[in-house]
């Protein structure tokens, strides 16, 4: 299966003066419209963790800007969902107030707790282009999000492309199917009102009768800033390779990068088929966003991205793999598959241009759980808590600690979490020594105690990765720690737990049901090294010592810097 865009000619005739200005004004309308959505939304999953996107097109459903906290899969995965809500509903069918919206994970974003919605942008009576926006709502239904189901129907509601609103009129029985199916019906329901909300603001914008004068150019501008970028790398044929920790057995992604002239291929072929058993399939859409998004942040990450900086990548894969699942696969943990790839993409063209990639990331995949259960007042909660590990080190500088990429979701408030749910966090500090050491050292990753502190049982779902295999350093630099999911009960549950000793380990695909005073201990991955520790700077090496991020035995074993 193939992700083609089309391509033109670049000579147009412009101000660029107007032109940045307008493209500005464009990405400054989104943010507002994100702002309002995270303003308005009722979970931490969009308010605290970012898990959202808004995006602006043009009238044929091509981006056109995004917002700056949007995840980056969302902003190449919505105008896709919006070429299928085309056919759906052919541009000429649509009225202004009309809202359009599915979950389907084979048109969206993958799984199905993202709800992709769009509406149409009008001025004076005439389409000029269409505002769409994305999140992550609480619940969906279904078995609690993890990654031990088999087919997506367990996963839970699925709604297929339909209206939400027809003429500004909200489809009050669809509201009331998503009611009746999901665990928290008022933070649902919320987010999507919220998501309502964001669109309408892109509809009301001044400025949007700029869309049609402006599409065209920043389309083809942002190609050609593309195109320039691809065409300085060598032709040639790369290849590469990861594994992951998989479900029952480990899993391989391989891929074969061709770039020709100023066009870039990635393949693949060679990867492992799809499961049968277990949720970390990557439908093609996904695999196709955290694969493009990963090029355009190595090769042309200056320039802002819209529809045009994508036309020169074309990306492939074999229909029933574990990067293109045939539905019905299960697929909501589809991230702990595709947020691997640029690793993959990476070690590819890791060779041939060095200077512009950065080692494995240990945040890769980010690592999420799910809280759910009853709160003493009866209550029924839903949170998911997102943690990031360290980035990968870069070619000139250690990697970023604790920063989930190609992700962008982050942990946010503790103390929101901890107003949500029967939980304390107790402990949240980096990690000592999880930083693959190099010349420049990976991000260090973190460590989280947490305890159960409500008087009734809940249930905790993880989806994470890398406890087997961790984030590999490049050129000679180490790889990051690993992954750690650790229970504790009884009556030195708390103590056990912050001195780390003992316990026993956690389901990192799976449900795990936690009593009142128990307590877990979440230890996430650093990100890999980059170039030999030996010939990383000693004064640098002795900062981490006293910074904390390094043991002495890493500085003097591994660095050797001999240290007092």
């Amino acid at each position: 299966m193939a992700a083609d865009r089309p391509s033109g000619s670049t000579e147009l005739d412009y101000d660029p003066i107007e032109v940045e200005i307008m493209w500005n004004r464009l990405g400054s309308m989104v943010d507002e419209a994100s702002s309002v959505l995270v303003r308005s939304s009722f979970s931490p999953v969009v308010r605290e963790a970012n898990d959202f996107a808004c995006v602006l097109m043009d009238a044929y459903g091509r981006s056109l800007a995004e917002s700056s906290l949007s995840v980056p899969c969302f902003n190449a995965t919505l105008p896709v969902t919006m070429a299928h809500f085309l056919k759906r509903f052919p541009a000429e069918t649509w009225r202004s107030g009309d809202i359009v919206i599915t979950n389907d994970p084979w048109l969206g974003t993958g799984h199905l707790p993202d709800f992709t919605i769009a509406t149409s942008v009008f001025v004076a009576d005439r389409l000029v282009g269409f505002a769409g926006t994305i999140a992550h709502l609480s619940d969906i239904g279904g078995t609690l999000i993890g990654a031990d189901t088999k087919e997506v129907f367990e996963e839970g509601l699925f709604v297929p492309i339909m209206r939400l609103a027809s003429a500004g009129k909200i489809n009050e029985d669809l509201m009331a199917i998503l009611k009746a199916n999901v665990r928290v019906p008022e933070w649902v329901i919320g987010d999507l009102h919220a998501q309502i909300a964001a669109v309408e603001v892109l509809v009301l914008e001044q400025g949007a009768d700029m869309l049609t004068s402006i599409a065209e150019v920043t389309h083809r501008l942002a190609e050609a800033a593309m195109r320039r970028a691809i065409a300085a790398i060598p032709d040639g044929t790369y290849h590469g390779a990861v594994e992951s920790d998989g479900y029952d057995e480990p899993l391989r992604i391989e891929a074969t990068v061709t770039v020709r002239d100023d066009e870039i291929t990635v393949d693949y072929a060679g990867s492992s088929p799809q499961l049968a058993i277990g949720a970390v399939n990557s439908p093609f859409c996904y695999t196709y966003a955290y694969t493009a998004y990963p090029i355009k942040c190595a090769v042309d990450p200056y320039t802002p991205k819209n529809d045009g900086s994508f036309r020169p990548i074309r990306v492939t894969a074999p229909e029933g793999s574990i990067v293109n699942p045939a539905y019905p696969a299960a697929v909501n943990a589809r991230h702990l598959t595709g947020q691997l790839l640029s690793a993959v993409v990476y070690g590819a063209l890791g060779d041939v241009i060095p200077d512009k990639v950065i080692a494995e990331s240990g945040g890769a995949p980010i690592m999420c759980a799910m809280f759910s259960g009853t709160n003493s007042d009866g209550k029924r909660f839903s949170e998911q808590l997102f943690a990031g590990g360290g980035m990968g080190a870069r070619p000139d500088r250690d990697g970023l600690h604790c920063t989930a990429f190609p992700s962008n979701s982050t942990v946010g408030s503790l103390e929101i979490h901890e107003s949500m749910a029967p939980l304390v966090f107790w402990l949240k500090e980096l990690d000592v020594d999880s930083g693959g050491p190099g010349k420049f050292r990976g991000g260090c990753g973190q460590r989280m105690v947490i305890q159960v502190v409500g008087d009734r049982p809940i249930t905790v779902s993880f989806r994470a990765d890398r406890l087997k295999v961790a984030a590999k350093g490049y050129f000679g630099g180490h790889a990051g720690s690993v992954t750690r999911l650790t229970l504790f009960s009884g009556a030195d549950a708390l103590a056990n737990g912050l001195a780390g000793r003992g316990g026993r380990a956690i389901a990192p695909k799976g449900q795990t049901r936690l009593n009142p005073g128990d307590v877990i201990e979440i230890v996430v991955p650093g990100g890999g090294g980059y170039g030999p520790p030996r010939e990383r700077d000693h004064a640098r090496v002795v900062a981490d010592l006293v910074g904390g991020l390094v043991s002495r035995t890493t500085a003097i074993d591994v660095h050797g810097v001999q240290v007092a």
